[in-house]
């Protein structure tokens, strides 16, 4: 399906997007493989490299090229996008998915917990948006595919930073499909429910916690990148601005904040009318205080 297609991935060295480097080289892409082979808090070296993966994929037969760029300034971002036009002269789709995790419950959060992980996430899912943008203008076409979180999109305890960040990407990711649409230019995200480094970091201090981390060590990250492989060929071309999760052999397309309920009060609202008749009439339709893990309750399938 990706026959002669470039493809970057970030974050490429250890876990989905290992997985989604070595299935986008079998389906026939280029890839180039970006990865600061850092720790899962990004504060030292450790872990696979990136031109390990190149190796594994030269190995097999396919084409890559490893970069050691980081995501989180501008400039080092544009030389991921750069690395890709000066090897193979092109661009056709773009996997953010290079992060960090410094998972903290809220009153013990730092700002420098907070800034580390969205300067990753959510600023780094820009730079690699923004610096590939013109490119895909020019040639009239491709394919964002940015990393979400069902911690984001649901919720989740102890993730306020990550939360907040993976949250940003889905109202970055749609705002660009508006934007780009008419360069033939999409932009989707993907909530991913597999076993990677990210999800070691899961607490499992209560049995329900223990039950669902159990659940999700059966998931592999390979088990996301068929879904990251569709959307970076052209059977995607009509797909755009979507919220996909996908969790060993399901699929899901997520639901996007729309009005679920209103109530009207002809004389205009005070503070109490509010208090006694608007609230009154929205609180059935709450979204309760749940996490990712009390949504998806049930066993892989």
């Amino acid at each position: 399906m990706l026959q002669e297609k470039v493809v970057v991935v970030t974050g490429a060295a250890n876990g989905i997007g290992r997985a989604a480097a070595m299935a986008l080289a079998a389906q026939g892409a280029r890839v180039v493989v970006n990865d600061l082979s850092v720790s899962l808090d990004g504060t030292s070296s450790v872990g696979q490299s990136a031109q390990q993966v190149v190796d594994e994929i030269r190995q097999a037969g396919g084409e890559a090229v490893a970069n050691g760029d980081s995501v989180s300034e501008y400039t080092s971002a544009q030389r991921i996008i750069e690395a890709a036009i000066d090897t193979y002269g092109r661009v056709d789709a773009v996997v953010n998915n290079a992060g960090i995790v410094r998972d903290k419950m809220f009153h013990r959060l730092t700002p420098e917990d907070f800034d580390a992980v969205v300067k990753v996430h959510l600023y780094g899912t820009f730079n690699l948006c923004h610096a590939s943008a013109e490119h895909f203008r020019r040639q009239g076409g491709g394919s964002l595919i940015n990393m979400t979180s069902n911690s984001a999109v649901i919720g989740n305890r102890g993730q306020a930073n990550y939360c907040a960040a993976k949250l940003g990407i889905v109202g970055l990711s749609k705002a660009i499909a508006l934007d780009m649409a008419a360069f033939n230019v999409r932009s989707n995200c993907i909530a991913p429910l597999a076993w990677s480094r990210m999800t070691e970091t899961i607490p499992s201090k209560t049995a329900e916690q223990a039950r669902h981390v159990e659940k999700i060590r059966s998931m592999g990250p390979e088990t996301i990148a068929p879904l990251i492989c569709y959307l970076a060929s052209d059977a995607s071309a009509h797909v755009s601005g979507q919220i996909f999760a996908i969790r060993l052999n399901e699929m899901f397309l997520m639901s996007q904040s729309r009005p679920v309920r209103s109530v009207h009060h002809s004389g205009g609202w005070t503070p109490q009318t509010i208090a006694s008749h608007g609230m009154a009439a929205l609180q059935a339709s709450f979204m309760p205080l749940d996490t990712s893990a009390q949504v998806f309750a049930w066993d892989p399938v």
